[in-house]
């Protein structure tokens, strides 16, 4: 008796683990049936031919800000989901801020819960947060399937009473060891509060409050400092960090090192520190702010250099958005714009027509990079992050040699605000399908909006 396939991807050039091959792909019940050459097609299996595309495992984003509760008219959970699943991915994990309650209790994950469900292209994981006083409540966020806990070692921003907040040392120390005995992992915004605050209250003073006084405000030794402080807290307390959008070489040695000591310890850099730098940030105003802020030319050199020696873990996108308003309205200084880059549909694109395109570096490597090292670090492997029998059929057709300029009206955020838009792209996402589900096709658009399903990672466990 034949094998019976939902879906059939035909003739594509399907990215493996550490080769390419073209195959076929055969889908049944929401997972990776077979792959092979040939495959059967039954009277009602979909079939579609991926000659001349890459098939890949689909992007897992490990860092948006949707921003709900309360904050959805930033973005929400509708929007950005489908911006994701337009740009490749099909997993992503939704930060604790900036939606208001932050998700730091379990009364506040269940909020954003209530928000996702039902709301969501792609499948999704939540984060909860590590703030001052909320320590006795990490337990109960683990037990409620959060993927793991951020902080921030620098003021985070945002609106709002009760808005989420950096944490102070003691926090820090103690979080730590509380969520090493749960099991988890920390994702921490490193920056030194101390020297950030400093330097950026100095330039205000003196009226230097440009785009590159910002940057300045905000040197690599922020960002080395707190790096150095957090990896002697892992070391001390025993607690799995990730160190999210790292935006220096320097940063990203010292992790590196630590890994080589044995800590448990990864670093993630984002599409924008990559393609964008200081120029581009005065260039495009604020846009382009973001914390850290982009760096130099040489510094940007330097991160791609790290990244082709395999000394960074993983991609994501830090989609960070706001309201039109709270960027460009025209009495802001750079220093009171909102600092967020809306990236998040272009991730998959940008890595490939720069990482691939422009600079040579195996297909392989950069698909790792954005599916299969996520998959790894946060307990997903087993049912997403590459292409093989038996795990979801998460895939994404990209075709290589379709060219185009990014317009405004191509990005289906809620703000159509993007530092990306004008860039010609060499690549373009097609197509991408989640659990078996086509999602998107670039002639459609978005053609199954709210299928996306909650994955709760109990501490210490893999997602069910």
């Amino acid at each position: 008796m034949e094998e019976a396939y939902e879906l059939i991807i035909r003739n594509g050039d399907v990215v493996l683990p550490g080769e390419v091959r073209k195959l076929d792909v055969g889908v049944q019940d929401g997972k990776i049936a077979a792959l092979g050459q040939g495959l059967q097609a039954a009277a009602a299996t979909t079939v579609i031919d991926a000659e001349g595309q890459y098939v890949l495992p689909g992007m897992i984003d490990m860092h948006v800000h949707f921003n709900e509760p309360a904050f959805g008219h930033w973005e929400g959970f509708r929007s950005g989901s489908a911006a994701l699943a337009a740009g490749g991915c099909t997993c992503y994990a939704d930060m604790p801020l900036n939606g208001n309650p932050p998700t730091v209790n379990r009364a506040a994950l269940q909020l954003k819960a209530e928000a996702a469900s039902g709301n969501s292209a792609v499948d999704y994981m939540l984060w909860g947060g590590l703030v001052p006083g909320n320590l006795a409540d990490l337990e109960e966020l683990a037990a409620a399937g959060v993927t793991g806990f951020k902080a921030f070692i620098s003021n985070p921003g945002g609106e709002g009473e009760g808005r989420f907040r950096e944490v102070d040392d003691g926090t820090l120390f103690l979080g730590m060891r509380k969520i090493a005995a749960l099991g988890g992992i920390l994702a921490l915004h490193a920056e030194s509060e101390d020297i950030t605050a400093m330097l950026s209250a100095g330039a205000v003073r003196s009226g230097r409050t440009g785009a590159r006084d910002f940057a300045a405000s905000r040197p690599a030794m922020a960002e080395l400092e707190a790096v150095s402080r957090a990896l002697l807290y892992s070391e001390r307390t025993g607690c799995r960090l990730h160190f999210v959008h790292i935006s220096t070489a320097a940063a990203v040695e010292m992790i590196h090192a630590a890994k080589q000591h044995g800590l448990d310890v990864t670093a993630e850099t984002c599409p924008h520190y990559l393609v964008l730098n200081e120029d581009s940030m005065e260039q495009l105003g604020p846009v382009a702010k973001c914390a850290p802020p982009l760096r130099s030319t040489q510094e940007q050199q330097e991160l791609w250099k790290v990244l082709a020696e395999g000394r960074i873990d993983l991609i994501a996108s830090d989609h960070s958005p706001c309201p039109p308003e709270l960027k460009f309205d025209p009495g802001l200084t750079f220093f009171e714009a909102w600092g967020g880059i809306s990236g998040a549909q272009s991730s998959l694109e940008l890595m490939f027509h720069e990482g691939v395109h422009m600079r040579g570096l195996p297909v392989t490597q950069v698909s790792a990079l954005l599916s299969g090292q996520p998959a790894r670090r946060f307990g997903l492997d087993h049912r997403k992050g590459s292409i093989a029998p038996g795990l979801d059929a998460d895939l994404v057709l990209l075709n290589p040699k379709a060219s185009y300029t990014l317009a405004a009206g191509d990005l289906l955020y809620r703000h159509k605000h993007s530092p990306y838009i004008g860039m010609t792209l060499s690549c373009k996402v097609t197509a991408t399908v989640c659990r078996g589900n086509v999602v998107y096709t670039a002639e459609q658009g978005v053609v199954s909006a709210d299928k996306g399903e909650w994955l709760q990672i109990y501490s210490g466990q893999k997602a069910p």
